[in-house]
C-alpha cells in the first residue's frame, strides 16, 4: 500500500514517458551528423519524425486522461479572469514553441533540412525560445489544473528543455565553433536580457513572417478544438 494514496502510479508512469521521449529526442539530436552520413538529411528527419512524433501523442493522450490525478493543491478555475489569463499564456507559449526562425519546409523534409545559426527574430528575446515556451506553457496549466500531476508533468518538461539548452548550446559549438560563440555572446538565455544590458535590438519587421500566421491560426484551431481533443483522448483507457 502506498504511504500517499494522493501519489498515484501515474505520476511514475508520466516520468517514464517523458524520460523515454527526452532519450529518443535528444539522442537523435545528438546522432543526427553522423546518421545523415548514412541515410542523408531528408531521410534522417523522417526517422526522427517517426520516433518522436508516437512518442509525443502518447504523452500528450496520458496527459489529458491523467490531468487531475493524485492531490489537489489549489483550485482557481472559478476565479475570474484566470481562464482567459491561461489562454493568453497559452497562445504566448505557443509564439515561444514554434517561432518563425524555424524553416517549415526544412522541418518537414520538403527542403534539405540543415542545422542553422540563427540570430534574428525570436533569437533576439532569447537563444532558446523552445524552453521559454515550455515554461510558460507549464506555468499556464499548472495553475489552471492545480494538481500534483500537472506539477510532476511540468517539472519533467522543464528539466528536460533546461537539459535541451545545454545539449543545444554543445552541438552548436562544436559544428560551428567562434561562430556561434560570437552569436552567444550577443544572445541570451533568459527573455530580453540581451536586450536590456544592450547587446541586442528588437526588429519589429522580422516578426511579420507567414510563420506567425499559422501559429495564430493554430492557437485558434486548438481553442476550438480543445474539448473535442480531451473527447478524444478520454476514449483510450490506460
Amino acid at each position: 500500500m502506498m504511504l500517499n494514496p494522493w501519489f498515484t502510479s501515474s505520476h511514475f508512469v508520466m516520468l517514464g514517458l517523458q524520460l523515454a521521449f527526452a532519450i529518443a529526442h535528444s539522442g537523435g539530436a545528438a546522432l543526427r551528423p553522423w546518421a545523415e552520413k548514412y541515410v542523408g538529411p531528408r531521410l534522417y528527419r523522417i526517422l526522427f519524425a517517426l520516433v518522436s512524433l508516437p512518442l509525443a501523442v502518447i504523452l500528450i493522450t496520458y496527459f489529458f486522461n491523467h490531468r487531475y490525478d493524485g492531490w489537489q493543491l489549489w483550485q482557481v478555475q472559478g476565479v475570474p479572469g484566470i481562464q482567459p489569463l491561461i489562454w493568453v499564456l497559452s497562445a504566448i507559449s505557443f509564439l515561444f514553441l514554434y517561432p518563425a526562425t524555424f524553416n517549415l519546409l526544412e522541418i518537414a523534409a520538403i527542403q534539405k533540412p540543415q542545422v542553422n545559426l540563427y540570430e534574428t527574430g525570436i533569437i533576439r528575446i532569447t537563444r532558446h525560445p523552445q524552453m521559454v515556451g515550455q515554461v510558460i506553457w507549464c506555468v499556464a496549466h499548472s495553475l489552471w489544473l492545480g494538481t500534483t500531476f500537472a506539477i510532476v508533468t511540468s517539472l519533467g518538461l522543464v528539466l528536460h528543455h533546461l537539459f535541451g539548452v545545454w545539449h543545444g548550446d554543445r552541438r552548436l559549438s562544436n559544428r560551428y565553433g567562434e561562430a556561434f560563440e560570437t552569436v552567444k555572446q550577443r544572445t541570451s538565455i533568459i527573455p530580453f536580457q540581451a536586450i536590456l544590458d544592450g547587446r541586442q535590438s528588437l526588429q519589429w519587421e522580422e516578426f511579420l513572417r507567414p510563420a506567425y500566421l499559422g501559429v495564430g491560426i493554430f492557437v485558434a484551431l486548438l481553442w476550438w478544438s480543445h474539448p473535442l481533443l480531451i473527447v478524444a483522448t478520454s476514449r483510450l483507457v490506460w
